[in-house]
């Protein structure tokens, strides 16, 4: 490949970082919002977090099969096609006001998410010379972080109306005003999404077009694996912590403008705006916690910063106003280095296992499918405040993995999510 084809490559690549990042962070914006258009319990509005993690789950492995068989391209390019695809969808769903019409779409996005996730990480790494693969890589997981701040911004100013009725009033309209209230809200993310659906389509038609290199499957290592991968404790272990990490990540995330009103009485758009600030944050936070970690051995500042979101979850659950809404916005600071943080502990000194000890804790991000389901279901019998005990609690598990790694001075951060 030329010069110029490479780095029209890269930047093709690094936008499949951008796209992913994006649709995965609009679900905080969706899920209060489908929870006012299709009239659904916290535990309802949480089974958006599930159709989209749970294709992490179930399509990773088949996704793998499938790019071995054809090709990491055609891999990008079926991803994107079914990312389209979902989105599509929402504009039926949002016509028949379906609910379970848009867990499918959703998971028909994820699925494409997974697709592209499993073929852009080590896509990125052979486009240009080996020496600065790290760099790339570091590089493209930023704009990862980019569309994380952009997402809850660009949606709460073009999905989320502002309007939020309660029982009261909505039980004091006629049977059609209702109705057009709710058609109205449901009909605000067709538009949005099919302008999404518009822009993956062309990335994927300029993907299709552009040549790629493939790249070329390392050899296992010669010699027979010495025990089953399931004997591998800290594997074990860093899965464990992985699944509760994801499912706090997310939880943290998906409530939060409910938890901003209901706590602080900010309305969907400006709670929407502060979880953009938010995701910045969180960005920020990747890489000074990087830096940090020239000073401070990985494990221990997984350690810190565990304890430090379980003592910003309990004033969030324990405090009211602004406060509570702070301290929520600071827990996403104190995430930013835990899930590469959790991975490279988790695969560090498998040898040859660490394909297959890679993939299962890749595959840990059903946690994002699980917790938040179990958090909706305790703001549904209590209060969304009280269910941030939920991810408080997965915080405890990944303190506890940072104290069995004590040990380890140094890891190398390659992965991001």
């Amino acid at each position: 490949m030329t010069d110029r084809k490479t780095r029209l490559a890269i930047i093709l690549i690094t936008s499949l970082f951008f796209l992913w990042g994006f649709a995965l962070n609009l679900n905080p914006i969706l899920i209060p919002h489908l929870k006012k258009a299709c009239q659904l319990s916290d535990f309802q509005s949480a089974l958006i977090d599930s159709a989209s993690y749970i294709a992490y789950f179930l399509i990773a492995l088949p996704a793998g099969l499938f790019m071995k068989k054809y090709g990491y391209k055609a891999g990008i390019t079926l991803g994107l096609l079914l990312f389209a695809f979902g989105t599509f969808l929402f504009y039926p769903a949002a016509e028949l006001r379906q609910f379970s019409f848009f867990l499918v779409a959703l998971f028909i996005i994820a699925s494409g998410l997974t697709l592209l996730e499993t073929a852009a990480n080590p896509y990125i790494t052979v486009l240009g010379d080996t020496d600065s693969a790290t760099q790339r890589l570091n590089f493209a997981q930023s704009f990862n972080g980019l569309a994380a701040f952009l997402a809850p911004l660009m949606g709460g100013t073009f999905i989320l109306s502002g309007v939020n009725l309660s029982e009261q009033e909505q039980q004091s309209m006629s049977a059609s005003q209702l109705n057009e209230y709710l058609t109205a809200e449901a009909s605000s993310v067709q538009m949005p999404f099919i302008v999404i659906g518009i822009v993956v389509l062309l990335v994927a038609l300029l993907i299709w077009r552009t040549p790629l290199p493939e790249i070329q499957e390392e050899k296992d290592a010669p010699g027979k694996v010495k025990g089953s991968i399931l004997s591998e404790k800290n594997l074990i272990l860093g899965i464990a912590a992985q699944f509760f990490y994801v499912g706090a990540q997310v939880c943290i995330s998906s409530f939060f403008i409910r938890f901003s009103d209901k706590v602080a009485g900010i309305d969907e758009k400006t709670a929407a705006y502060l979880l953009s600030g938010a995701f910045l944050s969180f960005m920020i936070g990747r890489f000074i916690g990087t830096y940090l970690m020239r000073f401070i051995a990985p494990p221990r500042l997984l350690a810190i910063y565990s304890v430090i979101n379980v003592a910003l979850l309990v004033i969030a659950v324990i405090t009211q106003g602004m406060v509570s809404v702070y301290a929520l916005v600071a827990v996403q600071f104190f995430m930013s280095i835990m899930f590469p943080t959790i991975f490279a502990l988790s695969i560090r000194g498998l040898g040859e296992k660490t394909k297959i000890g890679s993939s299962l804790v890749i595959m840990s991000i059903v946690g994002g499918a699980v917790f938040p389901v179990i958090m909706g279901q305790v703001s549904d019998v209590s209060s969304i405040q009280t269910a941030y005990i939920v991810p408080a609690v997965c915080f405890l598990v990944v303190l506890y993995f940072a104290i069995k790694n004590n040990s380890i001075k140094n890891v190398t951060l390659g992965a991001s999510h």
